[in-house]
């Protein structure tokens, strides 16, 4: 090399350092202050989903939530928030049963897609053999932990919206709502306060041929294992005691929720102002439903 080279490439040389220095460190900077957005806004998403019993809040959740999923369109625990918050809007708010069934059909797709998204469902599924359907099943009944709440609020959406749908499309859905669902209680029986109790309790109650008796058994547990939780005792009174035609039992049960005082258990507050709210719809159209 000649001295006049020399002298040049020791001239060029630092300025190429601190140029690549600089862009290594400006992509670092960029990179914290992404992830510090994005955890200021998962962190105000949860602030207005604590406080959801205000319509205005859970809008505001929502819309975080959408903004957060433009930049991570898979983030797991974000979409599975939007299928929460979705259910929640739905399942609560009076609506004509089309558009109740087309909001609950969203929000299984959300958690569908959140779930076969997930890098460790990926792996399941690249690591399977046999057709489709054949694949997504032995998937879903080896699922990691790290896909419970997305495989919870997949069944609980998917089931919601088969209520209202034809009864072949419900038989032909059995079998994959029992899958995921008997996943979520291999995982965690308890998870999200007997939730897949109730499940199985709504499920007896509505496919055709099953023991309703067996319904009842279902929901029993669930009481049992979260009595505080009143989802579990206005799903009894709602679809077993009304498929039943127990109209006795549904009014005393329904009645009996509206009398607990919420602030006695704050964990489930939220919720349980929520059931309150359905427990009096149900009771304000007690004579339709037991004709």
């Amino acid at each position: 090399m000649t001295l006049y080279l020399k002298q040049k490439f020791s001239t060029v040389l630092p300025l190429l350092l601190i140029t690549i220095f600089i862009n290594c460190a400006g992509s670092d900077i960029e990179i914290k202050e992404s992830k510090k957005i994005f955890n200021e806004l998962s962190s105000q998403t949860n602030t207005y989903w604590n406080q959801r019993t205000d319509s205005k809040s859970l809008n505001k959740a929502e819309n975080l939530v959408l903004k957060i999923l433009q930049d991570n369109p898979i983030d797991f625990e974000n979409k599975v928030m939007l299928a929460k918050i979705r259910f929640t809007k739905t399942f609560f708010v009076p609506s004509d049963l089309t558009k109740q069934s087309s909001l609950f059909f969203e929000a299984t797709k959300i958690c569908k897609e959140a779930v076969m998204k997930h890098p460790d469902f990926m792996l399941l599924l690249n690591e399977s053999n046999g057709d489709s359907t054949v694949k997504l099943f032995k998937c879903l009944s080896n699922a990691p932990r790290s896909l419970l709440p997305g495989l919870y609020w997949w069944g609980k959406n998917l089931a919601h919206y088969l209520n209202t749908r034809p009864v072949i499309e419900r038989l032909n859905n059995r079998e994959l709502l029992e899958v995921i669902m008997n996943r979520v209680l291999t995982l965690d029986p308890d998870f999200h306060y007997g939730g897949v109790y109730r499940f199985f309790g709504m499920l007896y109650s509505k496919i055709p041929g099953l023991d309703i008796k067996q319904s009842y058994s279902y929901f029993e547990q669930a009481i049992k294992s979260n009595p505080h939780y009143l989802a579990n005792s206005v799903f009894l009174a709602e679809y077993y005691h009304q498929k039943a035609g127990n109209r006795e039992q549904f009014n005393t049960l329904l009645t009996n929720v509206l009398d607990i005082n919420l602030t006695l258990h704050p964990e489930v507050m939220n919720d349980n102002w929520f059931y309150q709210k359905k427990a009096q719809i149900l009771l304000n159209n007690e004579a339709s439903l037991f004709e």
